[in-house]
């Protein structure tokens, strides 16, 4: 099947390319927004008196709204179109927002983070769906990069201007929510004056659960879930309790080793899916499981050291096979969807790795309050590491088998 999906008429080209980049910014935004809390978890647990167990319940309540919203609602701009779901997602993502900026205790943060979760998925969803429609016909693989780049490079951007803030600025537990809002403010009406709607055979939506594999896709998929699976877990120890690791491990109580250690995580995993958009997307995998193992295994020696410095560099090679495999992963399967399913593949793809993002931190979580962290650490670093050796082959099997 054909990598390339349909070309836009002439007529509607330059509208397309107006339309094509508010869509990418706003997508970029949210994962800014999804990682903006996580250098103050360590403040908020301090201040309200709860445990790592707690702390990693209240990163991963954003996870359940999240699956329910791509289950749900994850095709259905396929159905109404994807300026309505894309703006309705901007709002929801705005008023929790404010109530981060406003909480003053628990239960505010967990209804923050929830509804934060139940808008990222819908605008992923969306957002992602939107690119492959309006990309330019010139290039035609620029989409699919973007959807795995600005995952990675919004999650960085974010906890580096978090921790920024949080260290140097007044007001930390709220400055950085009001500038991620006024900036949702601007690109959302960006979205609505510039983007042009590319779904124009609306019908009337019927809410179910929308996750689609496609029969041609399903091979593809199921060779990718050791790939999700690994991706998605380190990432979740990064966001929920690295910080408090790179805290650890420096011995200080600054926020910037927290921020520091995410932003190394996913921006080299941005870098990593710049500098190699021209592989093969079966390539990316490969290498980057061999990479993210490698990184993984650093992080083990990092941790049983109690050295800042390799856990720094064990973040940077890990990263960096997380860009590589994720980006491969995502860029391999959304070529095989229809433009009619890209909404519901999409979202199957993101239910897995939500699901992969969550549990792992729970149970890090649980098993960190009884055991500490340095021993959580070792444990999940190593799990990440095997699962990523698996994920290779895995690959290398399929490609073989071609």
């Amino acid at each position: 099947m054909s990598t390339q999906v349909p070309p836009i008429p002439p007529a509607a080209a330059d509208r397309a390319k107006r339309g094509f980049w508010p869509f990418a910014a706003l997508l970029g935004l949210c994962y800014v927004a999804a990682s903006a809390p996580s250098p103050l978890y360590a403040d908020y647990a301090l201040r309200w008196h709860f445990t790592d167990s707690t702390l990693t319940v209240v990163f991963a309540v954003y996870a359940v709204p999240l699956l329910v919203s791509l289950l749900v609602f994850g095709g259905i701009s396929d159905e109404i179109g994807r300026k309505p779901v894309a703006l309705t997602a901007s709002a929801l993502l705005a008023v929790s927002l404010v109530l981060f900026a406003a909480a003053d205790g628990l239960a505010f943060l967990i209804a923050a983070r929830a509804l934060q979760g139940f808008a990222t998925g819908l605008l992923t969803a969306v957002a992602s769906a939107a690119l492959l429609d309006l990309q330019p016909r010139r290039r035609p693989g620029l989409a699919a990069l973007l959807g795995a780049g600005l995952s990675t490079g919004g999650l960085a951007a974010g906890a580096l201007l978090s921790g920024l803030l949080v260290q140097y600025a007044w007001s930390p537990s709220r400055l950085v929510y009001l500038v991620i809002l006024a900036l949702l403010g601007s690109l959302a009406a960006a979205v609505a004056a510039r983007a042009d709607e590319s779904v124009t055979d609306r019908v009337r939506p019927v809410l179910r659960v929308r996750v689609v594999v496609p029969a041609e896709a399903r091979p593809a998929f199921a060779a990718a879930v050791p790939a999700l699976l690994s991706t998605w877990a380190l990432n979740s120890f990064y966001l929920s309790l690295g910080p408090s690791l790179a805290r650890a491990l420096s011995h200080t109580v600054s926020h910037l080793p927290g921020a520091i250690s995410v932003a190394l995580l996913t921006g080299c995993a941005c870098l990593a899916t710049l500098a190699t958009k021209d592989w093969a997307a079966g390539t990316c995998v490969a290498v980057g499981c061999a990479v993210l193992a490698a990184g993984s295994g650093l992080t083990v020696v990092a941790t049983a050291l109690a050295s800042v410095s390799v856990f720094y560099l064990s973040t940077v090679v890990a990263g960096a096979g997380f860009g590589l495999a994720f980006s491969g992963t995502f860029r391999g399967l959304v070529a095989l969807a229809r433009p009619a399913e890209r909404g519901a593949l999409i979202a199957a793809t993101y239910v897995l790795g939500y699901a992969a993002f969550a549990v792992p931190a729970v149970i890090a979580g649980i098993v960190s309050t009884r055991y500490g962290l340095i021993h959580t650490a070792l444990g999940y670093s190593a799990a990440v590491g095997g699962l990523a050796l698996i994920a290779l082959i895995a690959t290398v099997s399929r490609a073989g088998r071609r």
